[in-house]
């Protein structure tokens, strides 16, 4: 439970290895000591390193568990065992049992933007994990949350979804589908306590970004975080990063098309 001074007890990162998501989960242990649960892939060779870097950050303890984002058939049973897991070790007087403060939904691919959309099967398979796979653990997070009467979700969208590019449409499209269903589920379970909070940064340094050449406003992840936890705890439903991105986006979303075509972005 989040305590007397709003920090939380128990974290939840959905894509357990994720950079963006791992310095979130440090930026709230810089704040206080919490335990914490890695939900990554079976066979993701950076699970030990997550645990390394989370133990190291002042966790008080860290789980880990199987979730693979394309088989939405084991969500039910993912979600159920992060729940499980954090009401383990509770002293009596504490939370109630199964009590998750704040899930982190960071996991996605980025692909390669020219072969994606003329591969169907790679275009399915990012759709699946970008899209798909992030409406599963959101339902199922959020009916969570909503029988516990509080918590916090934090969704990893992309300025990439505010207004999508030619240059990465389909990259793009999956996360506008991922920014509008947070953006409504948050608007569901306000009434009953959670709340949710979608990040639209812009380039973020990153392994996943080492690749691309680097655009104006990128920044790094530690940034992301601070704003990340910062906005959460003030119960934002929206914010982008860096903040002066909100202004670009506002112009670039009323650009008529034929000149919006012709940006270099």
């Amino acid at each position: 439970m989040i305590n007397a001074v709003g920090n939380p007890q128990t974290l939840l990162l959905l894509g357990g290895t994720s950079e963006i998501g791992l310095a979130i989960v440090e930026e709230y242990l810089r704040r206080a000591p919490a335990r914490v649960i890695l939900a990554a892939l079976p066979n993701d060779p950076l699970r030990d390193d997550a645990v390394a870097q989370v133990k190291a950050a002042g966790a008080t303890k860290v789980d880990v568990i199987d979730f693979d984002a394309l088989d939405t058939g084991s969500h039910p049973k993912v979600i159920d065992r992060a729940w499980d897991l954090a009401g383990n070790g509770r002293s009596a007087g504490s939370a109630p049992a199964g009590d998750v403060d704040v899930a982190i939904v960071a996991f996605g691919l980025l692909g390669d933007a020219e072969e994606l959309w003329q591969n169907q099967a790679k275009a399915v398979q990012i759709a699946e994990i970008n899209y798909t796979a992030a409406v599963s653990v959101g339902v199922l997070v959020g009916e969570k949350m909503k029988a516990q009467g509080y918590g916090r979700i934090i969704a990893m969208s992309s300025a990439a979804g505010e207004r999508v590019r030619r240059s990465n449409f389909v990259y793009g499209s999956t996360k506008a589908g991922l920014d509008g269903f947070y953006l409504g589920l948050g608007e569901a379970l306000r009434e009953y306590g959670p709340r949710v909070l979608v990040i639209r940064p812009g380039q973020v340094r990153t392994r996943m970004s080492a690749g691309v050449k680097e655009a104006p406003l990128t920044v790094n992840k530690e940034d992301v975080a601070k704003l990340a936890v910062s906005a959460s705890e003030k119960g934002k439903e929206l914010v982008w990063a860096p903040g002066a991105f909100r202004y670009v986006m506002m112009v670039l979303r009323h650009v008529p098309r034929a000149i919006f075509r012709k940006l270099p972005i």
